[in-house]
């Protein structure tokens, strides 16, 4: 030690030169060896690749992968570099030898260029190859050497090597010439693609065939020659084929790439897709693309959730299409109208706030708001449906009724809670035309949603009753990315399991597409909770449904908002939706959450809680919520004669011919329209002539509403058609007299409808009965 520290005393100017040679040379690597932009690559959960995106600069180069297949790892050092892991970076043996080679010759024919030689002169790209730049080559290499270790570099190699045209690495190189992973390459395939990278122009389809086939089969006799392979796996392995032209990469998944390219671009991304279930769902879609393109309808898209993880199983943004149909356009997160999609949501709300029963009826009678007047789709009524049926079969007109009762900004808080992203505005923006699709939304935001409420009922079931504080999460796509579901609380998130379950009840009973309709008669059949939605205008079809383990969104329509006949849920969405749900594995039905729940004595008529007026009665599991709510309001005890055709009281009957009776009675606008689809409903009976002290009577407008605005239209000849005014009385005998502006019009009895032509103007109509009942309405007359 005292002799070296001497030496560099006496020698301060060479051990100046030294360190710092030794430091420079420390430093004349890069840390980062190649900067080139790479292709943005995705994979499924298996890591099976599902598509790439070229890399900026034109070249299809993955990004760097750590190994290289050990097949093609065996061919590239036989064929470039025998002794790889024995040198230092750089081989003087076979330097010498191109070195007296390529002097006798005056050429440069040889280059005895090690791998690791090769790799740093890939990362100098654009150098002249002169014998200068081989010297820093050998020293960057020996310097790469002690850096890192062979497998490294090796991997430096095989990701960054050129194969031929514009593919780079042995990555893409084996899906262009191969169309398959590098991990699944023969011996053939792998032998070829390790003789590219030293004459890559050799690949030209149709081209130099006869040398490109010569320097193969030449490695695989080396590779015969140093054991690596038997004499079977060769003569195989001679006999098969070179590749004729590149391949198209996979595009399994090209919308979801352009997703992860816009957050990941240039890096490799494991997804959540299930690359099988993928596939079928890509070809599901195409099925119904060409169906669903004979009436000019070209877009479509569907979105699989794993309710479990909250995992994205299947990712189809568009159909496909053309680009003049905008086929590249992903409308998996594009807003649209949700039609009817969102009447869950206030279903269940109205559960969880204890404002309503499961069947309790609601009124499906001629409604008008201002210069809102809603509609059913099929533009009749039923007077009194039960709240589930009005879900199940999508009623408007009860929906908009629920809402009104339920209250805008009240159920517009949910919405809120649900993180909605494009129900943006105010709720009076949207006004109660938001239960029909007044909002927009997208098609990930609903899947999350319906998700959200699945997860929630099977954590609920899967814990002590438990609730978890973040139910309402965001799905991902990306597989090391795993959704946080929150703390465990005795609080509901947004809405109890009981609301939930009874929800999807009524969703399970949605009748299904042609076909599928008989679905409950068979064993084994799927029982799914689903719903449809149709955009006005006939521009966007939906239909969403969930099991307990997945929820499938579809949407259907185009994407440059054109409406089209028949582009309606049931008919359109719908039976993309089921076969999806025929490709992933069946579900047990959820589990009742009988903590939240309440077994109490129900009205079968009208579906609110039993009064003791109440005839037929059933028990039934309600919310615990449900219990605050108001017995049944229809069904009165009345006193009638033996024959029960009237209505008597001890002034025209003797007590032992009276008989106390239960009678369900509705409101008469309501039991108007009811009576039509309820053959044995009876009204009222009347009192008897010779009784004295009648109850009251009432009536109510069927038509006209309310402050309506009437355009009167003409016949071919110019004739203007007559207005058909309609009143609903609960004793329809009873005669009603008419009047326009105090301007007396006629009688009617039983039948109350008058026909009129009334000027142009603001006009009054009042009716008046023989009791002295009397109602108004208002109307504006414009030609």
């Amino acid at each position: 030690m005292d002799k070296f520290k001497t030496y560099i005393l006496a020698n301060k100017i060479k051990s100046a030169i030294v360190l710092i040679l030794l430091i420079a040379y420390y430093f004349c690597l890069p840390n980062q060896l190649f900067k080139d932009p790479t292709a943005t690559v995705i994979t499924s959960r298996t890591n099976r690749l599902l598509g790439a995106q070229i890399a900026n600069d034109g070249q299809w180069r993955f990004p760097q992968n750590d190994t290289i297949p050990d097949k093609f790892k065996t061919c590239i050092i036989e064929f470039e570099d025998a002794y790889f892991y024995k040198h230092p970076g750089f081989n003087p043996v076979s330097i010498f030898k191109a070195f007296r080679d390529n002097l006798s010759s005056k050429d440069s024919k040889r280059g005895g260029s090690t791998i690791t030689q090769q790799v740093i002169r890939l990362s100098r790209k654009g150098q002249n190859r002169t014998y200068f730049e081989k010297v820093i080559e050998i020293i960057l290499a020996t310097r790469l050497e002690l850096r890192e270790s062979k497998e490294q570099i090796l991997a430096y190699y095989g990701s960054n090597a050129p194969f031929g045209g514009n593919v780079v690495g042995i990555d893409a190189a084996s899906w262009r010439y191969f169309n398959r992973d590098a991990t699944q390459l023969s011996w053939a395939e792998s032998a070829t693609l390790a003789v590219l990278p030293n004459a890559p122009s050799l690949i030209y389809p149709g081209k130099n065939q006869d040398q490109l086939l010569k320097k193969r089969n030449r490695l695989l006799k080396k590779l015969l020659e140093n054991t690596d392979i038997d004499s079977l796996t060769y003569q195989l392995s001679i006999a098969e084929s070179l590749p004729q032209k590149p391949y198209a990469l996979p595009q399994i998944a090209p919308h979801l790439l352009q997703k992860v390219a816009k957050i990941h671009s240039g890096k490799r991304v494991q997804t959540t897709l299930d690359n099988h279930l993928q596939e079928r769902v890509n070809q599901v879609v195409k099925t119904h693309y060409y169906q669903l393109k004979q009436n000019d309808v070209h877009n479509a898209a569907i979105l699989v959730l794993d309710v479990k993880t909250r995992e994205v199983l299947a990712y189809v943004g568009n159909t496909p299409t053309d680009k003049l149909h905008q086929k590249d356009v992903d409308v998996i997160d594009k807003a649209r109208s949700p039609g009817s999609v969102l009447k869950p949501f206030l279903y269940a709300a109205m559960l969880d706030a204890g404002d309503l029963l499961p069947n309790t009826l609601v009124a499906d009678v001629p409604t008008q708001y201002g210069s809102y007047n809603p509609e059913n789709y099929n533009k009749t009524y039923d007077g009194a449906v039960p709240a589930s049926q009005a879900l199940s079969r999508s009623l408007n007109v009860p929906s908009v009724r629920m809402l009104q009762e339920f209250g805008l900004d009240r159920f517009y808080q949910y919405l809120k809670k649900l993180h909605l992203k494009d129900v943006s505005q105010s709720a009076n923006y949207y006004g109660l035309s938001l239960i029909l699709g007044g909002a927009e939304s997208n098609l990930w935001d609903l899947c999350k949603s319906y998700a959200g409420l699945s997860s929630t009922l099977n954590h609920f079931s899967e814990t002590s009753s438990e609730y978890y504080s973040n139910e309402f999460c965001e799905p991902t796509f990306i597989k090391s990315e795993s959704v946080d579901f929150g703390k465990k609380t005795a609080d509901k998130t947004l809405f109890d399991a009981a609301s939930i379950y009874l929800t999807y009840q009524s969703l399970k009973e949605v009748n299904r597409p042609e076909g599928d309709d008989n679905w409950e008669f068979y064993d084994g059949s799927k029982q799914i909770a689903w719903k449809t939605g149709t955009s006005f205008g006939f521009r966007d079809a939906w239909a969403i449904g969930t099991t307990k383990d997945f929820v499938v969104g579809v949407w259907v329509g185009n994407a440059d908002g054109e409406g089209r006949p028949g582009l309606v849920g049931v008919q359109t969405a719908a039976p993309i939706l089921f076969d999806v749900f025929n490709l992933l594995p069946n579900s047990e039905w959820f589990s009742k959450p009988f903590d939240e729940m309440q077994e109490v004595s129900i009205c079968k008529k009208s579906g609110h809680r039993a009064s003791p007026n109440c005839d037929v009665i059933e028990q039934k599991f309600i919310q615990i919520s449900g219990l605050k709510t108001k017995p049944c309001p229809y069904h009165i005890l009345i006193h009638v004669d033996k024959d029960q055709q009237f209505q008597v009281n001890s002034s025209c009957e003797s007590i032992s011919n009276i008989t106390q009776k239960s009678w369900f009675v509705l409101p008469p606008l309501m039991g108007y329209y009811y009576k039509t689809k309820n053959p044995f409903y009876k009204p009222i009976p009347p009192y008897r002539a010779d009784c004295l002290g009648e109850n009251a009577v009432s009536m109510q407008f069927i038509y006209p509403n309310d402050n309506n605005t009437i355009f009167l239209p003409k016949d071919f000849d110019g004739k203007v058609n007559e207005l058909i005014l309609k009143i609903a009385h609960s004793k329809p005998e009873t005669t009603v007299f008419w009047y326009l502006d105090d301007q007396f019009l006629g009688s009617t009895q039983d039948i109350h409808e008058l026909a009129i032509i009334p000027k142009k103007g603001k006009r009054l109509i009042t009716v008046v009965d023989t009791f002295g009942n009397e109602a108004k309405r208002w109307m504006t007359i414009s030609e």
